[in-house]
């Protein structure tokens, strides 16, 4: 008896709505990032149309993760596996920071952990040390002010 066994492929929504650069090509955001990503001389600065066409489609505040991966990471210096936003503790692997970027936005977007939070308790959440809700609200108001 010859037994079959499938394994279904995982579908990943996060991989679908990666906006092309033109889409942001106007967006004064996108300025922003990338003069704050220049100044910085941050390599996630090529792709800062992707924080915030997943910013856009998960409902964040666009400054937000860039924030996060400047505080973890110092904008992409120093990710390993791709890994901007130190998830899972360092961790986690990513094929691509555009993944990274995409399947962090889709937990902060959709997880019952995250989803619906205010600022500070989503920040909480993701980082409980005293002062980590501090630098990244100090890296998003140096991107620009609160709207």
């Amino acid at each position: 008896m010859l037994a079959l066994v499938c394994v279904p492929r995982a579908v990943t929504p996060y991989q679908t709505y990666a906006a092309p650069f033109a889409e942001y090509e106007d967006d004064w955001r996108l300025h922003r990032l990338q003069r704050y990503f220049g100044r910085t001389d941050a390599p996630v600065g090529r792709v800062a149309h992707q924080f915030l066409a997943v910013a856009d489609h998960w409902g964040l505040d666009w400054r937000l993760l860039p924030s996060l991966s400047v505080v973890e990471s110092s904008g992409g210096k120093a990710a390993p596996y791709n890994n901007l936003f130190g998830w899972d503790n360092g961790r986690a692997r990513f094929d691509s920071v555009t993944d990274g970027i995409q399947v962090v936005a889709s937990r902060l977007g959709q997880s019952h952990l995250y989803k619906h939070k205010e600022l500070d308790a989503l920040l909480w959440t993701y980082n409980p040390d005293a002062g980590y809700a501090r630098r990244v609200k100090s890296v998003m108001r140096r991107i620009a002010p609160a709207q």
